[in-house]
């Protein structure tokens, strides 16, 4: 028999897929549907102190190697966590809540809403690349990452995972953010991009730069993971442009020990889930392989 389930920082998951922050995340039906359809587990929207309307429309864009959106972090605020959370737990489902503060007392704060949710772990979002005072200019600064995660592990008792993207530091901010305390990694998120309309001779989004994800950053990010593996102890979750069972087995040879999934639910749905998932079973059957962690980081040897 073949075991797809893992465990992460003491969190049980039936399987390494996760619905990636900000897709489907606003509601506790919707985050309902996706772990009925197979997922693992699911991380919510990102949740700020105070609701946020976030940027006017146009806000995502495709283009020819993915999606570029510009939300702008919009979300009801922290006192709807508890209606959103609630709900999954009644089923047994995993949830991660996504939370992106502007300092670090709002970081302890989200966080504590998040435990009295009881949410099985909270997420930091210390990488918006386009959210201003909330931006990837957060988790380029390592003595910052440090700080915000050791108040957050004083504050509450959830495992901590840090969402971290694309910085000129990033292996160094890393191995910080694990020296203080933080119980894993979630790499990557999008990269700051852009889109011009060339009728219109102007940018498409209405903040004009967003945060481009899908098939175009997957090498970035195995990358980023591989990197990651090999200059940290604690578990690493895989994100961005994981659409088949070879992209999410990739992330796991690479060092990740389960995957998120976003961007490709809008063009094969839901049932990416269940097909990611059967594709990791039978890579594993038909390699001699009896579970996922036979697999993780085995790229490296």
């Amino acid at each position: 028999m073949v075991d797809v389930s893992v465990e992460l920082a003491g969190i049980k998951l039936r399987n390494p897929t996760i619905l990636a922050s900000g897709i489907l995340g606003v509601s506790s039906s919707q985050l309902i549907r996706v772990f009925e359809a197979g997922a693992g587990g699911v991380v919510t929207k990102s949740f700020t102190k105070e609701y946020r309307e976030g940027y006017k429309t146009p806000i995502i864009v495709a283009v020819k190697c993915g999606y570029l959106n510009a939300v702008g972090l919009a979300n009801p605020g922290k006192q709807y966590i508890k209606d959103i959370v609630g709900p999954l737990k009644k089923k047994g489902i995993p949830v991660f809540v996504s939370i992106a503060g502007s300092s670090i007392e709002e970081f302890c704060e989200l966080g504590m809403e998040a435990e009295d949710s009881n949410a099985d772990a909270v997420e930091l979002n210390l990488s918006c690349p386009h959210a201003e005072k909330r931006s990837i200019e957060i988790g380029r600064d390592p003595d910052l990452v440090a700080r915000i995660v050791e108040e957050l592990k004083e504050t509450i008792k959830l495992p901590v995972f840090v969402k971290l993207g694309l910085s000129d530091n990033l292996v160094n901010v890393m191995k910080r953010a694990e020296e203080s305390g933080a119980d894993g990694l979630v790499l990557i998120n999008t990269v700051k991009g852009m889109a011009i309309d060339v009728w219109a001779k102007k940018p498409i989004l209405s903040n004009k730069f967003g945060g481009l994800s899908g098939p175009a950053i997957h090498p970035i990010a195995v990358r980023v993971i591989y990197e990651a593996y090999e200059n940290v102890e604690i578990p690493i979750i895989g994100v961005g442009g994981v659409d088949d069972w070879e992209s999410a087995v990739e992330m796991i040879l690479a060092g990740a020990k389960a995957v998120q999934i976003g961007s490709a639910i809008a063009y094969k749905g839901l049932e990416v889930f269940r097909e990611i998932v059967r594709g990791i079973e039978n890579y594993l059957r038909e390699n001699g392989y009896s579970k996922v962690d036979d697999i993780v980081g085995l790229a490296h040897e």
